[in-house]
This record gives C-alpha cells, structure tokens and sequence, in this order.
C-alpha cells in the first residue's frame, strides 16, 4: 500500500495477491474498497493492484479538472512505474470509462481490457441516468453529507475537506459528452464487456458496444473459430450498483484474462 507520484499526483494504490497484474479502477465517488467482495477472488489468482482516481478515497485532487483522458495517462504512468511490461485492466462504471480510455491510449500497456457497467459514449445510459447525474454544484455536494460514499470519502481522505469539490468536478466530468465508437472500433485489445441485465447502459448499447469490438456479426462456428476476440458477459439478477460485488463477475473475468485469445481480425 503505497504512493506513486506521477503527472503531478499523489497516486494511491495497494497491491494483493501475486501472478500477472490486474489494475482495478473503481466508479464515481468511490475508492478501492468498492471491490472489497470480489479482491479475495481477483487475488487468489493475479496481482492485483487496486488504485484511487484523481480526487477519490486517499489520493488527494490537484488544479486541473477530472477527465477520462488525464486519468487513463495516471493509470498507464502508474503501470509504468511499477516496472509493468503491461497489464490487464479492469475498470467499473466511472472507472470503466477510464479503463477504456487507458487501453485506446497506450494500448501497448493494456494485455487484456474489462469494462464493466460503462458505456462507449454518454448516450449509451438511460435517459432517466443521464438527467439524473450529479449538477456540477458543490452545495449539492454538501447535501450529500451522511451518504455512504460521503462517509467513505470522510473515512480516508487526505483532505475530507475536499468532498464538495469532488461532487462538483465529477458532476462536471459526468455532463460531458463523448462518443468513442470509433477508437472502439481501432481497438485491438482483447476486451470483456459485463453489464447486469437490470443495468444503467442500455441492452441496446450493449450490443452496439460489442459490435464495434467485432462481435455479433456472425455465428461463431461449430468449433468457435470465427468468435470475435472479445467477449460480451450480461449477468443476470444484478444491477449497475451490486455488480461489483457479486461472485457472478469474477466467475466471468477470470476465464477471460487466462483463456488464450486469437489476435483481432
């Protein structure tokens, strides 16, 4: 458990387990303890290293604002610096859409990429999601004082101070549009998409997003050959908010990251 000064940040992250190395990025307005169910599985069997995002859980914010692009370049400087050739990457909803980025980014540093309960482009979330995403406000942010990521947030910070900037710039982050889809559709990664059947990504974006990786075009063959390199994992009986801690999702990832995988054509 330690610090890793890179891009003008004071990066936290601790490390468990041993095997080849799995990064895991969590969502808005978490920390690594958002994968406290499933590490003992993830760990069993790689080296995991967990991290907090620019401004989340003990890595404390600096002078710029929260971007899927900044923190994707923290991610591969972390990876960098721990003396990684490369390494999977695993990241859930806000953390999915920085995991991404850090595969289209420095795709020589990301072996195998998971995206979990994230979309490709903003569009992908329901309406209802999308209207209800943080106002970029810090005054809301301190209503937000007693909530279970506040506490969190309290419990570990640097700076616990610092929680109504928080609010406010991953408001702002999260009220951007994107669209991905064609540096998706580059992308030579092997990638597993997971979403919970009762998700906040549309069932149709699902699809649309597993399309651009090569999927769904066609039937795979008797023996499997024709599959696309990627994969699509719809979890059934969960949600965008208990995915990441049900036994459902390792049991998808760990198959994923060890079967051997037929470069993209």
């Amino acid at each position: 458990m330690s610090y890793a000064e890179v891009n003008g940040l004071r990066l936290w992250y601790e490390e468990h387990g041993t095997g080849r190395p799995l990064v895991l990025l969590h969502g808005g307005f978490g920390a690594v303890e958002m994968f406290g169910a499933i590490l003992p599985a993830l760990a069993a069997r790689r080296r995991v290293v967990a991290v907090d995002l620019q401004g989340h859980g003990r890595t404390a914010d600096v002078d710029r604002p929260l971007r899927y692009e900044s923190m994707a370049d923290d991610v591969a400087a972390l990876i960098t610096r721990l003396g990684l050739v490369e390494a999977d990457v695993l990241g859930y909803s806000l953390g999915g859409g920085v995991a991404l980025r850090t595969a289209i980014q420095h795709p020589a540093l990301v072996r195998r990429l998971v995206v979990v309960s994230a979309p490709c482009r903003r569009r992908g979330w329901y309406p209802e999601v999308l209207a209800g995403m943080p106002e970029p406000d810090e005054e809301a942010g301190e209503r937000m004082r007693g909530t279970p990521p506040y506490e969190l947030y309290a419990r570990v910070a640097p700076r616990p101070e610092g929680w109504p900037t928080l609010w406010a710039k991953t408001g702002e982050l999260l009220r951007r549009d994107y669209d991905w889809s064609a540096e998706v559709a580059a992308l030579a990664t092997p990638t597993l998409l997971a979403f919970a059947d009762g998700d906040s990504v549309t069932t149709a974006h699902m699809v649309e997003f597993f399309g651009l990786l090569g999927g769904g075009h066609r039937d795979a063959g008797w023996d499997g050959t024709d599959r696309p390199a990627s994969r699509l994992a719809v979890l059934p009986g969960l949600t965008h908010y208990d995915i990441v801690a049900s036994p459902a999702l390792p049991a998808a990832v760990l198959p994923f990251l060890t079967h051997p995988a037929r470069a993209p054509g």
